[in-house]
């Protein structure tokens, strides 16, 4: 009950961590689908050499321990690393780093998907009007758009539930840096159970309305 009271008492602390932790996995999340999304679909569309080689890292990628994209960026960002001049260690600039790396490759892996899942005769339809790549990758995104929502929807559930990479590179920072993952490691570790609780409620709502979201997507695929 009292982790309830805290919510909906709109306890300006918890609030606090809940807009910080949806506004930093958001951002994550469209400045990896503005890569990912159109890196996926070239790739799913083009022949090359290395290219099985190239889905085989994406597919490692998307396995990668999120304390290891951290203790990368923690080495670049520190102030002995080559981008510590940029200041942007413990700051949430650096959390949506991490966080946009981190679901890249499950985004331009499931954007492949979607194109292979695509009507095969839409390429080959495309080349024979005459359009050149970029139009060709404009068409086909529009053409699996519902399913590239589901690939955005998906990296954005990953982001947020995100906690290694977001404790070491934001130094959960109260009413700064502090997100849902990391307020619950803290405040349980602290004893707090009520206020790690509350945020774990929401997190759990946050999962449910994007799996209601996604079966929703889904079933307009099929």
């Amino acid at each position: 009950m009292a982790a309830l009271q805290l919510l909906l008492q709109l306890d300006a602390a918890v609030w606090q961590i809940i807009i910080t932790s949806v506004a930093i996995s958001v951002v994550a999340s469209l400045i990896a689908a503005i890569f990912a999304v159109p890196a996926g679909v070239l790739m799913a569309v083009s022949s090359f050499l290395g290219k099985n080689g190239l889905q085989h890292l994406l597919n490692t990628l998307m396995a990668m321990p999120t304390v290891v994209i951290g203790l990368l960026l923690y080495g670049l960002l520190s102030r002995m690393g080559p981008l510590g001049s940029w200041g942007l260690l413990y700051t949430p600039t650096a959390i949506i780093l991490a966080q946009a790396i981190l679901i890249f490759p499950i985004m331009m892996n499931l954007s492949i998907t979607a194109v292979k899942s695509a009507d095969p005769r839409l390429l080959p339809t495309l080349k024979s009007l005459g359009a050149d790549r970029r139009q060709q990758t404009f068409q086909i995104i529009r053409t699996v758009r519902l399913a590239i929502v589901i690939a955005i929807i998906t990296g954005f559930g990953r982001a947020i539930g995100e906690v290694g990479a977001a404790m070491m590179l934001g130094g959960n920072i109260e009413g700064y840096t502090r997100t849902m993952t990391t307020a619950i490691a803290l405040e349980t570790s602290k004893g707090e159970f009520e206020l790690a609780l509350a945020l774990g409620v929401v997190l759990l709502v946050i999962a449910f309305v994007l799996n209601f979201t996604l079966s929703a997507l889904d079933k307009r695929i099929r």
